[in-house]
């Protein structure tokens, strides 16, 4: 039997064992770096299929690489497994949490986690029956929500000897992505200053809530100054404790996003003097805690290209009556524009009418992004600067469902969800396995990496000493 055949029979042999992981994963519901059944499920699933695992990787307990087989080429699959929080639903489409104020699989994580160690599963398996040399691994990657997974692996180098890697993510629809995602900074500023009472002596009070405040009002008007697709983003995490006292202690919390490191870098240097001049102003001191850093995606297009090939191989996701009933209901709960902006952008970009669907099941082809890119960020984005990377997305939820909403969290853990999972593995183990196994394929994938990268170097954003913050409230 051909590699291609084993990679699709292993993954429908395997389909409910896989439907239940991924239903015990969005039970779990565990937000990044505490995603410790998550991880440990994983992992226990693939040793038990024969991979070595090592668990607790780059200072992150939840952190692991599970590789089979031996020699070159190593191909990796990403995976995550963390939600969000505040997202809970239980699997009906109208908003109902499963556990008030909980966690939510709001992103999909669940699906995606295993759909990639299904797709290394499959490529395995086809290891053992054609006697095809290589190494894959799945890196099961945490806390991507807070963008620090991967760019602390990337940086204890578990990627180096990567000779290219795949990824995809949960979507309302089924296509490529060309484009790419904004590098970003996140980072805490804490100030320090004297406490007093607030009525009875405040001159002899110097407010660190003052410092942050001031801090904000100076990021607003640097807002003007900016490139157009910059992006600064801010929360109070500790403005002080009651009004009659003058906050000693006061933190506010940082992204800037723009769609090339190397102006985050500029924007983030101005920033550090607008929280510089906050301290002058107040007399008070300040402190930095940087959490976490990514760049831009390189999007491989040769890896796009066979992404695309494969995607037409294993065909168009078919739903169930069910499903298309409960995509219906939930999009009653939609805004107006909701559905409308996707139906709009698909015929925009692609020239394809969606509709009165309310789940896609059709493929769309990759097109060329429109200006720059820019928006959300990813920790695959290192990933693709040491490695050649593509990714590309599944239908799991319902047409008009925001990411990082209840509505995602339901199709994620139902139906809908499960069917795009498993049409999403089969294209990965279908992809990772022509890249194990053709070396034109290969090569192509890597002479455009090296192009890509050729006048600029990837160099981590994360300082040296700098450890995995363990202690970092979740969010995006």
């Amino acid at each position: 039997m051909s590699g291609e055949n084993v990679i699709m029979q292993v993954i429908d042999e395997n389909r409910e064992d896989l439907i239940d992981l991924s239903d015990r994963v969005w039970e779990y519901a565990e937000v990044g770096l505490q995603e410790h059944r998550s991880a440990e499920d994983q992992a226990r699933f693939l040793e038990e299929a024969g991979f070595e695992i090592d668990m607790g990787v780059a200072g992150m307990p939840t952190a692991f690489v599970a590789s089979y087989g031996s020699g070159k080429p190593v191909i990796g699959l990403m995976g995550e497994y963390d939600a969000l929080p505040g997202t809970s639903q239980k699997l009906v489409p109208d908003q109902d949490p499963l556990v008030k104020d909980g966690a939510g699989h709001s992103c999909g994580h669940n699906l995606l986690g295993v759909a990639s160690l299904a797709g290394a599963l499959a490529m395995a398996r086809a290891l053992d029956e054609t006697g095809a040399e290589g190494t894959v691994r799945y890196y099961g990657c945490p806390a991507e929500e807070t963008l620090v997974g991967k760019v602390f692996m990337v940086k204890e180098g578990l990627f180096d000897d990567v000779d290219a890697s795949l990824c995809w993510h949960p979507s309302g629809l089924t296509t490529v992505g060309l484009g790419s995602s904004s590098a970003m900074n996140s980072v805490k500023f804490r100030f320090f200053g004297r406490s007093s009472h607030a009525a009875g002596a405040p001159e002899m009070g110097r407010s660190a809530l003052d410092a942050v405040e001031l801090m904000n009002i100076g990021a607003n008007y640097l807002r003007e100054h900016v490139i157009e697709q910059a992006r600064i983003h801010y929360v109070i995490t500790n403005g002080g404790g009651e009004p009659n006292v003058v906050p000693p202690e006061a933190e506010v919390w940082y992204y800037v996003r723009a769609p090339e490191r190397r102006e985050v870098e500029e924007i983030y240097q101005r920033l550090l003097k607008i929280a510089e001049g906050a301290t002058l102003m107040t007399e008070t001191t300040m402190e930095l805690e940087f959490l976490s850093g990514c760049y831009n995606t390189l999007m491989n297009r040769p890896i796009a290209e066979m992404i695309w090939n494969n995607m037409e191989k294993v065909g168009p996701a078919e739903f169930s009556e069910e499903d298309e009933t409960f995509a219906r209901a939930m999009a009653e709960n939609f805004s107006a524009e909701q559905r409308d902006r996707v139906i709009r952008r698909v015929r925009e970009e692609h020239g394809v009418d969606l509709g009165d669907d309310y789940l896609h099941e059709g493929l769309l082809p990759p097109v060329e992004p429109k200006g720059r890119s820019g928006g959300g960020s990813t920790d695959v984005a290192d990933v693709s600067w040491v490695t050649p990377t593509a990714q590309f997305s599944t239908a799991c939820s319902p047409l008009g469902a925001t990411g990082h909403s209840w509505q995602v969290t339901a199709a994620s853990g139902m139906g809908i969800g499960h069917t795009g999972m498993l049409q999403a593995a089969k294209i990965l183990g279908l992809t990772g396995w022509q890249l194990l196994t053709d070396p034109d394929v290969l090569k192509k994938a890597q002479e455009a990496f090296e192009e890509d990268t050729r006048e600029e170097k990837y160099v981590s954003p994360i300082p040296d000493g700098t450890p995995p913050p363990l202690h970092q409230l979740p969010g995006h």
